[in-house]
């Protein structure tokens, strides 16, 4: 099993280049026919016609693919389209007319919801190549569909989300459904995608896009680190799993800390120790015995791993111990504070550039801002493409959290994490996750797969907490804790269960 592609819409319009010629059926008529089975799938059990609003592109064609087909299955539908119809591009134009010759027609205005409603309304208004704000009247039916008390169908993409950044682009359909075509976009994954595309159905008309154009961009999933679940043998010790190492705890800050030392620890390290800034801080951590707190000048000698930055401050010492934490020959994620220390001194920047051994970044996206030296909102407009400027300008394995996370390589791959939600949208969270890569590192994990699994780990055990009715209101960083580890041995268990005897 191999880790689905995900393509930015340059290379989804090539791979349509390529297959266009001579493709039988054509490609619109494929997609339509695709999403009119989502449709009737929607529609199994609901009674009542079918809304569908058509732009004047390719999308519309689409839709008039799916009204047709709609029509042979005996459904009603109320098609409303306004454009001129010499205006469609050819394709669009020949599913136009083949919508008429089987009977059908179409309003030029939304009309009055029937007494029963509509069964759902399909969104064949505006595609992937969609780069301008949507205004007037597509906005103006846009805020009317999304007021109706029906499932809501997006064909390719919701109208008004930018298919490679999740953008909205003034305004968006909120579906409930998105049929997508060829492969998945990251628009559609990250930012507000999420949020107006919900449930997604992928169908691939046929095409494998892969053996068009190579995939630079993949969903994470257990696949891209599997390789690395090994199971433990039974003669071991502590030594074989590594020493971890926490640098921070400012005063008042040593939640931070201690939160990424337990994460560390209760994911596989075989020692961990958190180090602490603080002059005032505790000797030991009385709901974790097994920490190892220590002041910042006895830190150990050789790490296998080390994380700095959850708590550590901005201050004239901590820049200090950064600075001479960087220049050891070990794996070192960057967090918080960290991050933040290295876009206000240029010195930290390039002494962390020149580094050899692996560096893992973790910034929200402000502090993605600030390493790029541009603002929170010019991160989030285009997530991917930040993520991997930072990734190529820092040499570092980074991930940019946020709705659908994007993981980037210094060589310029690309990942999109669909797992998490909303819950995790408080304190600690991303120290917790820090915790978990230094605990993959300190085992000797590579550094990609590392941050691949943590994320993915961590925004899966928030989620199994929600199933079970914790969150996603009121869901703390802690409680990710255990969830992640039983989440992570039950992987263990499958990969031993799997290895030969």
């Amino acid at each position: 099993m191999s880790a689905t592609p995900v393509y930015s819409v340059r290379d989804i319009l090539e791979i349509e280049r390529r297959c266009l010629p001579g493709a039988r059926p054509p490609l619109m008529e494929r997609a339509g026919c695709a999403a009119a089975g989502d449709a009737a799938r929607l529609i199994e059990s609901r009674p009542g016609p079918v809304l569908i609003v058509c732009g004047p592109g390719n999308n519309g064609g689409d839709g008039f693919v799916l009204a047709r087909e709609l029509r042979r299955g005996g459904r009603e539908t109320a098609v409303v389209f306004a454009e001129n119809p010499a205006r469609l591009p050819e394709s669009a134009a020949r599913a136009y007319a083949e919508f008429l010759r089987a009977g059908g027609k179409t309003l030029i205005d939304l009309p009055p919801a029937p007494e029963s409603g509509w069964a759902l309304v399909v969104d064949a208004l505006f595609g992937i190549g969609l780069q301008r704000p949507i205004e007037g009247r597509a906005r103006e039916w846009i805020s009317a569909l999304n007021a109706l008390p029906a499932p809501r169908l997006a064909i390719d993409i919701p109208s008004g989300l930018e298919a490679d950044t999740g953008r909205v682009l003034g305004a968006c359909l909120r579906a409930t459904h998105t049929t997508t075509f060829i492969a998945l976009k990251p628009g559609l994954l990250t930012l507000d995608g999420p949020d107006h595309c919900m449930e997604i159905s992928l169908q691939r008309i046929g095409i494998e896009a892969a053996a068009q154009v190579p995939p630079v961009g993949h969903c994470v999933d257990t696949s891209l680190f599997s390789a690395h679940l090994a199971p433990r043998l039974r003669n071991t010790h502590k030594g074989v799993y590594g020493e971890a190492c926490v640098l921070g705890g400012a005063p008042g800050m040593a939640g931070a800390t201690l939160l990424a030392a337990r994460a560390a620890l209760w994911l596989g390290a075989g020692r961990t120790y958190a180090c602490l800034l603080d002059p005032g801080a505790p000797s030991v951590d009385p709901s974790q015995p097994e920490l190892m707190l220590r002041p910042t000048n006895r830190m150990p000698e050789r790490p296998n791993a080390i994380a700095a930055g959850p708590g550590l401050g901005i201050g004239e010492e901590a820049e200090y111990l950064l600075r001479t934490t960087i220049h050891r020959d070990v794996p070192l994620l960057l967090d918080a504070d960290a991050l933040n220390l290295v876009s206000l001194h240029p010195a930290l920047a390039n002494v962390l550039k020149a580094r050899q051994a692996a560096t893992l970044l973790t910034p929200h996206p402000a502090e993605a801002g600030r390493l790029l030296g541009v603002s929170t909102d010019a991160v989030q407009t285009n997530r991917v493409a930040a993520a991997l400027e930072i990734a190529r300008n820092y040499r570092a394995f980074t991930v940019l959290k946020g709705c659908g996370s994007v993981i980037a390589t210094p060589d310029g791959r690309w990942f999109i994490n669909t797992t998490g939600n909303p819950g995790m949208a408080s304190a600690g969270m991303g120290d917790v996750l820090s915790g978990i890569a230094l605990a993959l590192l300190a085992q000797g994990w590579p550094a990609e797969a590392a941050l691949l699994c943590a994320v993915h780990l961590h925004g899966a055990a928030a989620d199994q907490l929600v199933t079970s009715g914790i969150g996603p209101a009121g869901l703390t960083a802690g409680e990710t804790i255990a969830a992640a580890r039983g989440l992570f041995n039950t992987w263990l268990n499958t990969c031993r269960a799997q290895s030969p005897s």
